[in-house]
């Protein structure tokens, strides 16, 4: 799928774009840590047709640009430059300069966390919210939180391609078919040896930490657009309470657990996601 870069007040995004035009808003879908767009390859040939889908690679992930560095290496990704503030802003401009009004927005893992706050931030934006294994409230991988810690104070000692195996090696979990899951990960995360560096990788491993999400999620009861939530049954890194949680949170808010799927359930049961989807962009 060919994409192209936007300038978005001097930090670049890639994104492509796929589906069909039709009578429906279109669909923007925000990929969680460790991913890109690539990751939502198996999803987006199934999405209900007459939406243009618009696959984005987040900032500091992929082909686009890192965070601007602010401070030394390591620095947690509560300061401006990878806030989630900074991802929204980025979302909306693109929104902008792409002229899209309204969009139905779908995120997983971080990408979550980012569309919920769209939703709260700029609610005549959003249409719709397909929330899957998303971060929420004050919920925190525990083993990518203990790697945040243990490397960041060390990070350019390290080397980028070293800190993108230990990511690996902990994101590895997530998947039930592990194979599948070493190739998915290789192609995301070869980006920071490549060009994005160790700053823009322990810029995610903190970013789940940014209190804004704690705050929007005290806030979820205010989103009134449909939305649909989806989990694995047996997420390693986010529990199923989390998904429970904002399922009650959100009103009218659905929940779809997947049997024996883990945390990229939208990359190993693509179909179910995508039957969610039409279900919810229906309501």
């Amino acid at each position: 799928m060919r994409g192209e870069f936007v300038d978005l007040g001097g930090t670049r995004l890639y994104y492509y774009a796929a589906g069909t035009r039709g009578g429906g808003d279109p669909v923007v879908l925000l990929h969680g840590f460790p991913g890109s767009s690539h990751s939502w390859r198996e999803l987006a040939p199934l999405m209900p047709e007459g939406r243009r889908l618009v696959v984005v690679d987040l900032m500091g992930c992929g082909r686009s640009d890192g965070p601007p560095v602010a401070g030394r290496t390591g620095a947690r990704a509560g300061s401006p430059a990878a806030s989630i503030a900074a991802h929204v802003a980025l979302i909306r401009a693109l929104m902008d300069d792409l002229a899209i009004t309204r969009a139905a927005l779908v995120g997983h893992g971080i990408g979550g966390a980012i569309a919920q706050a769209v939703a709260l931030g700029h609610p005549d934006r959003v249409s719709a919210l397909l929330l899957i294994s998303s971060i929420a409230f004050d919920a925190w991988p525990r083993r990518l939180a203990r790697l945040a810690r243990l490397t960041s104070p060390a990070a350019t000692l390290i080397g980028a391609p070293m800190l993108a195996s230990f990511v690996h090696g902990s994101a590895i979990r997530g998947y039930t078919d592990r194979e599948a899951g070493r190739r998915a990960l290789d192609h995301s995360l070869r980006a920071y040896p490549a060009h994005l560096g160790c700053d823009a990788l322990v810029a995610h491993l903190f970013a789940p930490a940014d209190p804004a999400i704690a705050a929007y999620g005290a806030r979820l009861g205010e989103i009134g657009v449909p939305t649909a939530v989806v989990w694995g049954e047996d997420d390693p890194f986010l529990s199923l309470t989390v998904g429970e949680r904002l399922r009650s949170a959100i009103r009218g808010a659905t929940l779809e657990v997947v049997p024996e799927a883990r945390h990229f359930v939208h990359e190993e049961a693509p179909e179910v996601c995508a039957r969610v989807a039409a279900e919810l962009f229906e309501r």
